[in-house]
């Protein structure tokens, strides 16, 4: 009897065309200033374009690479173009891909210690690299009653965050019982939006969402905090967690720390601290001052896929007091039990998440650190951060724009001086010319433009370029130019 093909891509064929995609990605990475920014395709046009029904039988990987150069890359919306000043940084890096590789190959599903016990031990151990990088209390590193966990995203590590603090708050009775609607969560009119998907997850419901005003800098209002937490408790309500935030994504607005800590502490609120955007630039010493405050929180998180170079996913999240977390999260079936589990010696991962199983993440983040040092990261942050302070300082001088918030870091909010319906044409002409990306927000109910300087490659010339064409379209609409 013949043997059956097996249909799998042989080694052979592995190596041939695994050497065609790194080609691929090099090549793309090299040619990526050339594409317009955002995609030019209408709604539908990708799938219109794809085989209504699967292939019978098994193509050419030739085929496939060539379908995704004619048919994938004209619908690509380029994070990694160095023209991309939207949202905020979504980064990749020659190691971290490689990492991403390798993780790939491996195939590792990391949901317990037994399960790969290098997936786990090198997760905290560069969590705890990532505690002496940016200097974060030490309550955090694994050593003591805390520790790290790298999440898929800062809106999970968010709910992570308030299912371990609704459970505290109730003595770990909700988990059993449910909510009884009395528990109250505060965060800012700035606060990501991950919050209030989180609360509903968390069965608090949104109507248990405080938002609290801000100040003329877009930062909480301690003042306003703590006030609305009395009224709460002289309505019989329990105040579960309080979410402060260090570069909120509209403006990059860093709320008081070390005056929310001291209420939270008073309180006995679950403090946790969303750094998705700007943590990363902690990294540098001088930048370390956001962080100010931080010893009082029971939770932290921040994203070096957004601005350490490491592909998306890859959120850090702390914890202060990890017992309170696990106990939230752990369910031990039987089919998961084993030795090393029961010894009591290793981590867990999958008791630190929601989902149950997990990839192997921390090994990208280890080949980004690796490859570029501490030091090399605090050059690229340094010059995003400097591109940005200099492209604050045109608005600034412009006699057309003005700035429409601080811009501590390398987020600047500013707005063109002829109003809303200008600021929003602006923004359709230069994203409709591939020139540049922006995206906008509102601040004291007014369009207001972004730009955030952290994309991988982006250099002080495309930073130039950004200016020299919001000036231009910004003359020809008030002149009624086409």
């Amino acid at each position: 009897m013949t043997e059956e093909k097996s249909r799998h891509m042989t080694p052979d064929e592995f190596r041939k065309y695994g050497r065609a995609v790194v080609d691929w990605i090099a090549d793309y990475q090299e040619r990526v200033e050339s594409f317009p920014v955002m995609a030019r395709t209408a709604p539908g046009d990708i799938r219109a374009s794809l085989p209504a029904l699967p292939p019978e039988t098994g193509e050419t990987f030739d085929v496939m690479l060539k379908d995704v150069e004619e048919k994938i890359l004209p619908g690509v919306t380029h994070w990694q173009s160095p023209d991309f000043f939207a949202f905020f940084p979504s980064n990749t890096s020659g190691p971290s891909i490689l990492g991403e590789l390798l993780s790939a190959g491996l195939g590792i599903q990391g949901m317990l210690w037994a399960t790969s016990p290098a997936c786990t031990e090198l997760e905290t151990h560069v969590m705890d690299w990532i505690v002496s990088m940016l200097d974060l209390p030490e309550t955090f590193r694994s050593s003591g009653a805390g520790g790290g966990v790298i999440q898929d995203s800062a809106s999970g590590a968010t709910l992570c965050a308030l299912l371990a603090a609704r459970e505290r708050a109730t003595d770990f009775a909700s988990n059993a019982e449910g909510c009884d609607g009395r528990l109250v969560v505060y965060a800012s009119s700035q606060t990501h939006s991950s919050l209030e998907k989180a609360v509903k997850i968390a069965g608090l419901g949104k109507n248990a969402l405080r938002i609290i005003p801000v100040d003329h800098r877009y930062a909480l209002r301690a003042d306003a905090l703590s006030e609305q937490i009395q009224q709460d408790r002289a309505d019989g309500l329990i105040p579960c967690m309080v979410c402060a935030t260090v570069g909120t994504t509209s403006s990059n607005a860093i709320d008081p720390l070390p005056r929310i800590g001291r209420i939270c502490r008073t309180e006995g609120i679950w403090l946790h601290v969303d750094g998705a955007m700007a943590g990363t630039a902690a990294v540098c010493p001088e930048f370390r001052h956001i962080h100010n405050g931080l010893a009082a929180a029971d939770s932290y998180c921040f994203n070096p896929h957004k601005w350490m170079f490491t592909n998306f996913d890859c959120d850090c999240f702390f914890v202060a007091d990890r017992a309170a977390l696990i106990q939230t999260l752990s369910i031990l079936p039987e089919y998961l039990r084993n030795q090393a589990t029961e010894s009591g010696a290793v981590i867990d991962y999958r008791d630190w998440q929601v989902p149950l199983g997990r990839r192997f993440r921390a090994l990208k983040l280890w080949f980004v650190i690796r490859h570029y040092g501490v030091e090399g990261l605090r050059l690229h942050i340094r010059r995003h951060v400097a591109l940005a302070q200099t492209f604050a300082q045109w608005v600034d001088d412009s006699a057309d724009f003005e700035l429409a918030a601080p811009a501590p870091l390398n987020l600047v909010c500013f707005r063109h001086k002829g109003g809303d319906k200008v600021n929003q044409e602006l923004m359709d002409r230069i994203n409709k010319s591939g020139r540049l990306y922006l995206t906008h927000t509102l601040l004291d109910e007014q369009f207001t433009l972004r730009l955030c300087v952290g994309q991988t490659h982006t250099q002080a010339r495309h930073v130039r370029q950004a200016w020299e064409t919001i000036s231009e379209t910004g003359r020809e609409i008030m002149g009624g130019g086409a």
